[in-house]
């Protein structure tokens, strides 16, 4: 089969105008950096304060605090904060190895840099997934909060990488880098000339 004919077969299904509008036009940045710096301040100054706080910062035992009330499995008819066996069972893996010690500093500097990335529209699409994953993790420990909210805005914000970021860096840092399918100017091959 010839290239030609293998992309006669390919179907393409195009977004609807109103989606394709949305989340790749310029024009609705202003949406998305109302979204980004709201979840971006939100993570900054959850890190930040965590910073301040030896529990999190030198000993853990904040985090491990979270861990141990995670896995604890009460009396029924009342439900454990973790449904999910499999993930109770990573929880409780962590807190056996002692990793409270090391992950809540990891936590704390994560926090803070997709707060920084955000705020800044560096890298935005990047930043958000990491957010997400966070909250999803948060969720999954049995953390409700703002959790599901900027787990949310976080899928949006994914969504819209292309223009999220528009009023940040990404305006500029994304045309010079590029992504993995297509280089930006600074990888690009230079033309020769003749």
């Amino acid at each position: 089969m010839t290239t030609a004919s293998r992309s006669q077969n390919v179907i393409g299904i195009n977004d609807p105008p109103a989606a394709q509008a949305l989340f790749g036009s310029p024009q609705w940045a202003w949406l998305w950096l109302i979204a980004r710096l709201y979840v971006g301040y939100t993570w900054l100054t959850s890190g930040w304060g965590k910073l301040s706080n030896p529990a999190w910062v030198q000993t853990g035992e904040a985090l491990k605090g979270f861990w141990e009330r995670a896995v604890l499995v009460p009396e029924p008819p009342a439900r454990p904060a973790i449904a999910f066996d499999w993930y109770r069972a990573f929880i409780q893996f962590l807190l056996d190895a002692g990793a409270y010690t090391w992950f809540a500093k990891l936590v704390v500097a994560g926090e803070i840099l997709i707060g920084i990335a955000l705020l800044l529209g560096l890298f935005t699409g990047i930043a958000a997934f990491f957010g997400g994953f966070m909250n999803w993790n948060f969720m999954m420990a049995g953390t409700a909060s703002i959790n599901p909210v900027l787990f949310t805005l976080s899928i949006f914000l994914i969504l819209a990488w292309k223009n999220a970021g528009w009023w940040g860096l990404d305006r500029f840092v994304l045309p010079l880098l590029g992504t993995p399918w297509q280089p930006g100017r600074i990888f690009s091959p230079k033309e020769v000339e003749a």
